[in-house]
């Protein structure tokens, strides 16, 4: 297997799609890649407390929280680039941002979005937020900044533990969310809850799709890691024909069982987010090319990364680069 090991985030400049222009890695214009749909992004999250961050304040370098000084391997999981070190960063970075101004996560916002989207050539973003019942309200915060910032598209999230689930679902609908996001270790339930199962089946019927986390990373809890097997996966995507499941991470550490369930029922998407070089052929080689689509889990990544990983394995190949990177992402969620 050849080697793609980098030194950071500015060392993929090596590549020939990128450069460096003025301390950061930009999309190099001769590579022609096109337009992008980036279907797997994330603003900082708020929890008791209101967004205590500016989401359109520019605060100088973004500051992801694999960070850009952290050694790459594209040919392994993103998640396995974290040293001990810098998953003690990481955690500490995500239990501040509901509590305070200050910090790295005051960079997660629209402001430090766009301007990476502008660098990279990225047309359009879909924003996740993440939700608990009673004590945190991400979805309307990112519908509100998707108002003001038109490159953003909005993702709702209804817990499915809250009451009037479908009003809620409604109203988020009403705000602009495109699809709603379901993050079983995050929202401590499991993906086949006999809860969850009717929000599937509301979503079905309103003709929007689901982007789950899917899949176990290895930084998280051991009950988080439980709830995330394929497992239980399995019986959403059977029982709910309808509906439209976009498999986040492409499964992450178990992407072979993802990609069997993506293969056996066509209502089934694979995001391509996080998953390594040697996954992301695989999944291209065996997958229906209509139902693979580009996304990056920024901020916890730069943009680039996933971006590298696939521009190398379509190198050649510009229709099926045009497919994953704009086109699927485009007609799946219905934008002219």
């Amino acid at each position: 297997m050849k080697k793609y090991y980098f030194e950071n985030y500015y060392d993929l400049s090596r590549l020939p799609y990128f450069r460096l222009e003025e301390g950061r890695l930009v999309i190099d214009e001769a590579a022609d890649i096109g337009p992008i749909i980036d279907m797997h992004t994330h603003l900082a999250l708020a929890y008791l407390l209101p967004m205590q961050i500016n989401l359109f304040q520019l605060h100088g370098k973004t500051e992801h929280l694999l960070p850009d000084y952290a050694h790459l391997d594209l040919n392994q999981y993103a998640n396995k680039d974290y040293t001990p070190e810098l998953l003690k960063r990481m955690h500490n970075i995500v239990a501040k941002q509901s509590f305070s101004k200050k910090g790295a996560h005051k960079t997660h916002n629209v402001a430090h979005l766009i301007r990476e989207m502008d660098d990279l050539g990225i047309q359009n973003a879909v924003i996740l937020p993440v939700d608990l019942p009673l004590i945190s309200n991400n979805a309307k915060t990112y519908a509100h900044a998707a108002k003001i910032e038109k490159r953003l598209i909005p993702f709702g999230c209804v817990h499915p533990f809250s009451w009037f689930m479908e009003k809620k679902l409604d109203r988020q609908i009403e705000r602009g969310a495109k699809g709603i996001k379901m993050h079983p270790m995050a929202q401590n339930v499991r993906p086949n809850h006999r809860t969850v199962m009717k929000l599937y089946r509301l979503c079905g019927e309103r003709n929007i799709p689901v982007l789950w986390h899917c899949g176990p990373t290895g930084i998280e809890s051991q009950g988080g890691r439980e709830r995330c097997q394929l497992r239980h996966y399995h019986p959403a995507i059977a029982q709910n024909p309808q509906t439209t499941f976009i498999l986040g991470h492409s499964g992450a550490l178990q992407m072979d069982l993802a990609l069997k369930l993506a293969k056996r029922y066509p209502n089934t998407y694979c995001d391509l987010s996080c998953q390594s070089l040697p996954n992301i052929r695989k999944i291209v080689e065996e997958m229906d090319l209509n139902r693979i689509v580009y996304g990056t889990d920024w901020p916890w990544y730069h943009e680039a990364l996933t971006l590298a990983k696939l521009l190398i394995a379509t190198e050649g190949k510009p229709e099926l680069r045009r497919k994953i990177l704009y086109e699927n992402a485009r007609d799946l969620l219905n934008l002219a």
